[in-house]
């Protein structure tokens, strides 16, 4: 069995054990969630204009004095590296199991398996991307955009995020790249989440049917806010 090279006899149970891998999962992927959610929100903003959008960057980066950005990173990064080694060793162990015996059961099992996890990865060289992109600012440095408003109401310069943004989804290999990444990791979500609830324990046969709903709600309602907001910029001209 796969085992991290964890120094911590109490990580090691954990991982070791293929419950304790369920619950890291299950855990890592309430937080990407949550994180989804909140980030989709932040996202929006975009539709507001310049300076909202603006604003809502300058807090990101400035919240705890710089420190809380870094922190929200590391620990999204830490969950999506667990979420996605612990997904990758409950997959390769099943398929050891199934070796011995086999099933339509277990083979449509392992058919949705192979999908989650490729879809995962998929998803993690998306994230990397967008990083590089977005965040990091490969291609678009500090000086590339000055907020235009902000200058002229302060006499000092910032980041125009919103413009960034724009400029971003002004490219349509990169709006293709954004559309499939987005589609993959809300058929992801739509299979993923109805699993978490299942391994925390909340799910049964009475709250089943509630639960499918607001899993393919939460996946359909990710995908349309996050999918707009490039289709507005390149198809509808939005920001420009």
């Amino acid at each position: 069995m796969n085992s991290p090279a964890f120094s911590f006899p109490i990580v090691t149970r954990v991982w070791q054990s293929t419950i304790g891998r369920k619950f890291l999962v299950a855990l890592t992927g309430l937080v990407l969630v949550l994180f989804l959610a909140g980030h989709l929100a932040g996202n929006l903003l975009v539709y507001v204009g310049r300076e909202a959008f603006n604003d809502y960057a300058d807090f990101l980066h400035h919240m705890l004095h710089g420190a809380g950005v870094w922190i929200a990173r590391i620990v999204l990064l830490t969950c999506l590296t667990v979420h996605v080694a612990a997904t990758v060793s409950l997959t390769r162990q099943n398929k050891a199991a199934r070796q011995s015996y086999e099933c339509p059961g277990t083979i449509q099992a392992s058919k949705s398996s192979l999908i989650m996890i490729w879809s995962g990865f998929t998803i993690l060289a998306f994230v990397i991307f967008h990083l590089l992109h977005f965040t990091v600012r490969v291609s678009y440095p500090a000086e590339a955009f000055v907020d235009p408003d902000y200058l002229l109401a302060t006499g000092e310069e910032r980041f125009d995020a919103w413009q960034m943004v724009i400029t971003g989804f002004s490219n349509p290999l990169v709006v293709i790249f954004y559309v499939i990444a987005m589609s993959l990791l809300c058929s992801h979500l739509s299979h993923g989440v109805q699993a978490m609830l299942q391994t925390l324990g909340l799910r049964s046969k009475k709250t089943a049917p509630a639960l499918n709903v607001l899993s393919i709600g939460y996946a359909a309602l990710i995908w349309i806010g996050f999918v707009s907001i490039p289709i507005a910029i390149l198809v509808f001209q939005f920001g420009r």
